[in-house]
């Protein structure tokens, strides 16, 4: 019942309350505590539509257990409010959506290709993959076509419970998970330890003095013992195999649900009649390596999964908000755009915002790796995760939830996890072809031995089903990439998709961008030359650079404390601003974009900034930044892997050759606009060449998009992160030798598990169907062919 809860837990979701949380719902009279506002939301919800026997009917000594949509709720669209929702979906776009939902019953890669395969036939869904290592499965929709319900309901159709994935949770469902694989391991060893005595007693050396009255005594004995192992430790394989048979196709789980259900039901055959052999012993033992297999599976896939939830869980659970002059604690979950929120010295703050204070000194070390604080003044952005190591801050709210920087970060990050290079995908369309092929072959080796010795048919046939079943085939690609996703991250460096392993195989050319990535992007003013009065030309200068997101605006947005407000102005991405103030007309930047007013001016030194009106040129401009410290080591270190190296930049000729001279790169395109960039990219392409850009600005978002591999910086502008396929969070490019050189090993890794899962079958094939191998041995084959793999991706852990 609902009022056996205990104190302390949440009345909803049964998890431990989070310390100065004070949120309930009032239920049949009383006020009941919950966790957080999504749980209070959800409650509310269920109270108001008289849905209460859900609280009255769960099981509280299981709550993982409990469905997720019992029958009274199957047509409550609880998980389609908005309220609900912020906790744990992302937008996307105009009616666009993600979230990642955690399904805890997957078992190998025929689930996945099942899943995906049905939510593909189902209308609004733009994508869903399913990753088997940490049983996640990443989806997006358009919400104008089908709500997360629909989606959810769909999936328990085919017989997977799928929830919504909050970090909070993460730790329960393992330890639930974990104790249900020991409790079904400790039955099967305790069985299988039993039943192996008496199949001692049996077959080795004292067959001859029993009597039919206690070989019979002693085969109900093993039947009682393997009972237990086959009706309650074999269940995730039965589970697993029924569901892909009622969705019309066939598991891993199959074969060996076939095996040790026709196993069982011989040898009780033979204990009814009281003749015949039994399999009692192998059987148990069968079981029990399966199980050990699966559970050190879980194990290293529960390594990735905490991994790859760590940064959520040092968000905070409380945050400060002011009214009325004064503060109250609320859940960080309840926070709203535009409120404002106090940080007191060593807190973390919980959500995106802009800075109010004065000043500020933060640890952005959970997003970029970076330790050292970086400091922030009035106006500067402000991202959740970070730690105030300054005095007592203020900032208005931006972004919450799903919609920080932080949950972005954590949602590519587990885009890459579930995304599959071409090979899987491939080995996920055939797997259930393999599987039916296998069905196919156990039934002839039946047929055949059958006919040669009755005696041996079952049991060589189980020993045909259990050794070829594929499941280190399908371990082999989501193992490797889960580790190189992680050893990643390790480096702060996030990837997207799969593409990377795709597109490093034939890698030869490496572009950059030269400002921001070359160099550091940090411009100041060298040098200048005015034509008109300077404190006209500080303050146009001033008032349009404020408008423009190029880094070189940073040197000159400062210039006037009284700053111009132009009153139309149009942006040239890579050439410059066109404005007018008080009537006249003005144009900013680089020396060509000036020249369509003054086609014979020339600049008196190497100035990239030039203010003109229709009239004259006002002021030229030289502004630079500084190289970075490890840009040669870079362009050094692919030119010795055989890697072509190209500066593209926007930058004058003079200014880019200077650069690609300091750092012998191998070719410079300079004064390219961002259509020049693309056009260059694919001529690149068009000659067969692999391309990776690397660029940060916002006129860089098309070439990265065109590039096969694009990376950018943790600094660049929203565009350009949107468009790359590698996010570099710590802002060195050296991470892109660490890129490299991890996408190679993790295809070497990924390579080596395939020839180990493949040829173990094409190898234990032959000698199962021959009679050569025992089913007991036949799983402990099956077992360590899948352990080899994860124990080969493991390495990739290994920085």
């Amino acid at each position: 019942m609902a009022s056996d809860v205990e104190d302390g837990v949440c009345f909803h979701c049964l998890q431990p309350i989070p310390h100065g949380v004070e949120l309930s719902v009032a239920f049949q009279g009383d006020d009941k505590a919950v966790c957080c506002a999504g749980c209070q939301a959800v409650a509310e919800t269920i109270i108001e539509h008289g849905l209460t026997a859900y609280y009255k009917h769960r099981d509280l000594d299981k709550p993982q257990q409990t469905p997720l949509l019992p029958e009274q709720l199957k047509e409550l669209d609880v998980y389609d409010n908005p309220d609900v929702q912020s906790d744990f979906v992302r937008n996307t776009g105009d009616h666009s959506k993600q979230t990642t939902l955690t399904v805890n019953n997957i078992t190998c890669g025929a689930c996945a290709w099942l899943i995906e395969r049905e939510l593909a036939k189902t209308p609004g869904m733009i994508k869903s993959v399913v990753n088997v290592s940490n049983q996640r499965l990443h989806i997006e929709w358009d919400g104008s076509i089908i709500k997360l319900s629909d989606i959810i309901a769909r999936l328990a159709r085919i017989g997977y419970q799928a929830l919504p994935f909050q970090q909070n949770q993460i730790e329960a469902n393992i330890n639930a998970r974990r104790k249900g694989f020991i409790k079904r391991l400790g039955v099967a060893g305790l069985a299988t330890m039993q039943v192996m005595m008496i199949a001692f007693a049996l077959y080795f050396g004292v067959v001859s003095d029993l009597d039919p009255t206690t070989q019979q005594y002693l085969w109900v004995v093993s039947l009682v013992f393997a009972t237990p192992v086959i009706l309650y430790s074999g269940q995730p394989f039965y589970k697993s195999a029924l569901k892909s048979i009622q969705a019309g196709s066939v598991n891993m789980d199959v074969p060996v649900s076939i095996a040790l259900i026709g196993a069982y039901i011989a040898s009780l055959y033979a204990v009814i009649i009281g003749r015949g052999e039994v399999y009692f012993e192998s059987i148990s033992m069968f079981t029990f390596f399966l199980l050990t297999g699966r559970f050190l599976e879980l194990l290293a896939k529960e390594k990735a999964l905490k991994f790859s939830t760590n940064r959520l869980t040092y968000m905070p659970n409380l945050a400060h908000r002011e009214y009325d002059g004064g503060l109250e604690d609320i859940a960080a979950k309840q926070l709203k755009i535009n409120d404002i929120i106090v940080i007191k010295p060593g807190e973390t703050i919980p959500a995106d915002g802009v800075l109010l204070s004065d000043k500020a000194s933060v640890d952005e070390s959970l997003l970029t790796g970076e330790s050292r604080p970086v400091t922030k003044a009035t106006g500067d952005g402000i991202v959740a995760g970070s730690v105030n190591q300054s005095a007592t801050l203020r900032i208005k709210v931006t972004a919450t939830a799903q919609q920080t920087v932080l949950a972005g970060i954590v949602a590519m990050q587990d885009a890459a996890l579930a995304d599959k290079p071409k090979v899987q995908k491939a080995i996920d369309h055939i797997a259930q072809y393999f599987v039916m092929t296998l069905l196919a072959i156990a039934a002839v080796t039946f047929l055949v031995w059958s006919w040669f010795d009755p005696d041996h048919a079952l049991w060589v046939t189980l020993a045909v089903l259990v050794a070829t079943c594929p499941c280190a085939l399908s371990l082999a690609a989501p193992t490797s990439i889960t580790g190189a996703v992680h050893r990643l991250n390790r480096m702060n460096v996030l990837v997207k998709g799969a593409q990377l392993l795709e597109s490093v195989k034939h890698l030869d050319t490496v572009v950059f961008d030269k400002t921001g990535t070359l160099t550091y992007g940090q411009f100041k003013l060298i040098a200048r030359e005015d034509y008109a009065d300077i404190d006209m030309i500080n303050a146009i200068v001033s008032g349009l650079e404020q408008r423009s997101e190029h880094p070189i605006a940073a040197a000159l947005s400062q210039l006037s404390d009284q700053p111009t407000s132009p009153d139309a102005i149009q942006n040239y991405p890579g050439q410059g601003i066109l404005a007018e103030i008080a009537g006249t007309d003005y144009r900013l930047g680089r020396c060509e974009f000036i020249q369509i007013w003054h086609p014979n001016w020339q600049p008196k030194r190497q100035s990239n900034v030039i203010l003109a009106n229709r009239q004259a040129v006002l002021a030229e401009f030289q502004v630079d930044d500084e190289v970075r410290e490890d840009s040669h080591d870079v362009i050094s270190a692919l030119k010795l892997q055989g890697i072509r190296t190209i500066m593209l930049t926007g930058d004058s000729d003079a200014r880019a050759q200077t650069l690609a001279s300091q750092l012998d790169i191998d070719e410079v395109l300079s004064e390219q606009s961002p259509a020049d960039k693309v056009d260059t990219i694919k001529s690149l392409q068009q000659q067969k060449h692999t391309v990776w850009m690397i660029g940060d600005g916002i006129n860089d978002s098309p070439v990265l998009a065109q590039a096969d591999l694009s990376m950018t910086f943790a600094h660049a502008s929203d565009m350009a992160q949107t468009a790359a396929d590698v996010v570099l969070l710590n802002d060195q490019l050296t991470r892109v030798l660490d890129v490299i050189e991890t996408a190679r090993k993790t295809r070497i890794i990924m390579r080596e598990n395939f020839i180990w899962a493949a040829g173990y079958n094409l190898t234990i094939l032959p000698i199962a169907a021959l009679g050569l191998v025992a089913p007991w041995a036949a799983a402990l084959g099956m077992s360590l062919s899948s352990l080899v793999v994860v124990a080969n991706s493991l390495r990739l852990y290994r920085l």
